[in-house]
């Protein structure tokens, strides 16, 4: 599963969401408009009048016999995820450094899968539950925008089913703020 949403809290970026293909975890990377537009136009299956750099790369590699194998996301480092394209000619394989946002440009581009780790898993991800939300208007979650350290009064349960309101509504960066502070007080 993979998704786009506007970032609420910061201005001009937006919340590219990956979703784990047998499992309730969501991965939140926070990127910015133009890598959201180029992912876009690939998801909604849109032809722009004239090649964007994503789809430039691809004709380019295609017409020399080089194939995205897959994209694999192998570190997170300070809210920055690290990707490599491993890419193949037929005879040599070749591993390349790049922006998370462009290796999944580029991955749904060439129809590839993406992986990560289980430690980035654990670390970022975010777990997407079916469970019933509070009644509207009880909810805290509806109070946007509210500052880190307002979380650290809350207890684990509220926080909890902030978490699980902030996916529903795909406001990811609250939910990864959220998140963040459950598992600081799990470590405690």
């Amino acid at each position: 599963m993979l998704g786009i949403s506007y970032s609420q809290t910061q201005t001009g970026a937006y919340a590219l969401v990956l979703g784990e293909e047998n499992g309730n975890r969501r991965i939140p990377i926070i990127i910015g408009g133009f890598e959201a537009q180029a992912i876009a136009i690939q998801l909604e299956g849109l032809k722009p009048p004239r090649p964007l750099t994503h789809d430039l790369f691809y004709n380019f590699a295609t017409e020399y016999g080089i194939s995205v194998e897959t994209v694999y996301i192998f570190r997170l480092e300070e809210g920055i995820f690290y990707s490599k394209l491993i890419c193949t000619n037929g005879g040599k394989r070749v591993e390349l450094d790049a922006r998370t946002s462009d290796a999944i440009a580029l991955a749904l581009r060439f129809r590839r899968p993406i992986y990560t780790t289980e430690e980035i898993m654990e670390r970022a991800g975010i777990v997407f539950s079916n469970e019933p939300q509070s009644p509207v208007g009880q909810s805290p979650v509806r109070e946007m925008g509210k500052k880190k350290a307002e979380l650290q009064y809350m207890d684990i349960p509220e926080l909890e089913n902030m978490l699980n309101e902030a996916v529903v509504n795909e406001n990811y960066e609250q939910a990864s703020e959220i998140r963040d502070e459950i598992k600081r007080r799990k470590r405690e």
